[in-house]
C-alpha cells in the first residue's frame, strides 16, 4: 500500500512538474512571437541613433536620452517610471585630436587618433617627442626612466585572434588603454598611444576610459587605429629617429547632475523582491550613435516592460528597468543605484545586463550564490529551442555589479561576440550595424529569464 502511494504521489508530482514546463514552454514561445512581429526595440534604437546620436554622459545627448527613454517606459506602464539623480562624471572631448610624425627631412605623416576618455589634454602647442614601441603593457616592467624619460610610449599590442570569445580578447590586451598612461607616467613618459582594442583593420580609432591615480602625473592618453598603428610601427622601424607631435584638447570638468530612468512592474505576490534588467545610456561622443554600445542594451531592456505589459503576464515578483547613466567613463549611475538600493534595504533577488551589443543571443553568463546559479540552469532546456545554450562563462555587468554583494544573483546576457569589436567605442557603432531580428530576439531573451525568475524566484526553482 505504501509503494502504491508513493508511486502515486510521485506520478503527480511528474504530472504537475510536465504540465507547469508546458505552461513555461508556451509563455516563452509567445514572448518570443510577439518579440519578433510585434516589438518595438528596433524602431526606439532608431530614434535613440539617428535623432539623438553620442550621449556621454553629463552631454545635452545624454539629457535627451533620459527624457526620451522616459517617456517611453512611462507610456508602457504610465506612473511607475521615475529619475534617480546621480552626480556623473563631466569629460569633454574638445575638437582637436591631431597625431602625426615627422622625419629628419621635415616630411610629416599623419594619423587617426581619438582621445582616451577621462584623459586630460597636451598643451596648446601639443606634445612633440621621439617614441619608444613597446608590444605589450607587460614590457614596462623591463624599462627604466632612462628608456622611458621625455619621449611617448607607444603601445602596439593586438588583440588576440586565437581566442573564441573575443571579450577574452579584449580582457588579454586592455591594459594597454586602461592602465596605459598610469603606467608610463611614473618613468617620465610625456603621453601615451595605444593600438584600438579590435579585431577590424582599418582607420577607424576607438576609444574608451582610462585610469588616473592622483598620486601619479596625468598624462595624455590617445588611441591610433589599426591600420595606423601598422603604419606607425612600420614608419619606426625605418626611422627609428621619428618625432611624434600629439595635439589633444579635451579636459575634466565639474561632475554635473544627471539621471538613472527606472520603470517597473510590481510583482504580484511578492512585491519585495525585485529583478533588475537594464542597460547603460550613456554611449561615447567620437562620431558614432552608441547603437550596439549600448542602446541596444537599453531598448531591449524597455521591450521587456512592453512584452509584459502586451501579453499581459502578471509577474509574481518585481520588475524593475533600469537605464543606467555613466557606465563608459566612471559607473557612477550602476554605482548610484547600489547604494541607493542598500540604503533601502532593498531585496535584489538578480540583476540582469545588456551591454555586449545586440547581436544574436547565445546565453547568459552569470556569477553568484552557486546553489541559485545551478537552479537557474534546470532552465536551459526551456531556452535551448532558441539557441542559447551557453550558460558557464562567468560574470555579470559594470552596472550591476553593486548588487552581488548585496545577495543578487547578477547575469549578463551574452550574444555572439564575433564582430562586436568591430564597432565597440568606434565611429562605426551606428545604426546600420544592427539587425532587427537579432536584436528582438535578444529583447526575447531577457524577457524569458526575467519571466522564470519572477515565477519562481531563486529558491524553490521545480
Amino acid at each position: 500500500m505504501r509503494r502504491i502511494l508513493l508511486l502515486s504521489i510521485l506520478l503527480l508530482t511528474a504530472t504537475s512538474s510536465g504540465a507547469q514546463n508546458a505552461t513555461d514552454s508556451l509563455i516563452i514561445r509567445q514572448i518570443h512571437d510577439f518579440s519578433l512581429v510585434n516589438g518595438k526595440a528596433y524602431d526606439w534604437l532608431n530614434h535613440i541613433c539617428l535623432n539623438i546620436g553620442g550621449r556621454l554622459a553629463g552631454s545635452p545627448q545624454s539629457e535627451k536620452a533620459i527624457q526620451y527613454t522616459y517617456e517611453v517606459m512611462d507610456s508602457i506602464v504610465p506612473g511607475n517610471v521615475s529619475l534617480q539623480e546621480v552626480m556623473v562624471v563631466n569629460w569633454k572631448r574638445g575638437e582637436k585630436e591631431n597625431c602625426y610624425t615627422t622625419d629628419k627631412k621635415g616630411n610629416k605623416t599623419h594619423y587617426r587618433i581619438t582621445s582616451l576618455g577621462n584623459s586630460v589634454g597636451t598643451p596648446l602647442d601639443g606634445i612633440t617627442a621621439p617614441v619608444i614601441k613597446l608590444n605589450s603593457f607587460a614590457e614596462l616592467n623591463s624599462l627604466s626612466t632612462a628608456d622611458v624619460q621625455g619621449k611617448i610610449v607607444f603601445y602596439d599590442e593586438p588583440m588576440d585572434q586565437r581566442f573564441i570569445n573575443s571579450f577574452s580578447a579584449y580582457s588579454s590586451c586592455g591594459s594597454i588603454r586602461w592602465y596605459g598612461p598610469k603606467g608610463a607616467a611614473p618613468l617620465g613618459a610625456l603621453a601615451t598611444i595605444n593600438r584600438s582594442l579590435t579585431h577590424a583593420s582599418d582607420d577607424h580609432p576607438h576609444t574608451g576610459s582610462i585610469v588616473y591615480v592622483d598620486s601619479i602625473p596625468k598624462i595624455p592618453g590617445a588611441a591610433i587605429s589599426t591600420s595606423g598603428a601598422d603604419l606607425l610601427s612600420k614608419a619606426l622601424a625605418e626611422d627609428p629617429d621619428l618625432t611624434l607631435t600629439l595635439e589633444m584638447d579635451c579636459k575634466m570638468l565639474d561632475d554635473i547632475k544627471s539621471y538613472n530612468v527606472i520603470g517597473e512592474i510590481k510583482g504580484t505576490e511578492h512585491p519585495e523582491e525585485i529583478i533588475v534588467v537594464g542597460g547603460h545610456l550613456d554611449a561615447w561622443d567620437n562620431g558614432g550613435q552608441g547603437a550596439h554600445d549600448d542602446g541596444a542594451g537599453c531598448v531591449q531592456s524597455m521591450e521587456v516592460l512592453n512584452i509584459f505589459n502586451s501579453l499581459n503576464i502578471r509577474p509574481k515578483r518585481t520588475i524593475r528597468i533600469v537605464m543606467f547613466m555613466n557606465e563608459e567613463n566612471g559607473v557612477r549611475g550602476g554605482k548610484k543605484y547600489a547604494d541607493n538600493a542598500k540604503e533601502k534595504n532593498e531585496k535584489h533577488i538578480a540583476a540582469i545586463e545588456s551591454d555586449a551589443g545586440g547581436f544574436s543571443p547565445r546565453g547568459y553568463y552569470m556569477d553568484g550564490d552557486a546553489d541559485k546559479l545551478s537552479m537557474v540552469k534546470k532552465w536551459i532546456p526551456l531556452f535551448q529551442p532558441y539557441l542559447l545554450h551557453s550558460f558557464d562563462q562567468v560574470g555579470g555587468g559594470a552596472d550591476i555589479s553593486g548588487l552581488k554583494s548585496q545577495g543578487a544573483v547578477v547575469m549578463g546576457l551574452y550574444p555572439d561576440s564575433q564582430r562586436y569589436f568591430d564597432y565597440h567605442h568606434a565611429e562605426t557603432d551606428t545604426f546600420d550595424k544592427v539587425n532587427r531580428r537579432e536584436l528582438q530576439l535578444g529583447a526575447a531573451a531577457l524577457a524569458s529569464m526575467a519571466y522564470l525568475i519572477s515565477e519562481y524566484g531563486l529558491d524553490n526553482i521545480p
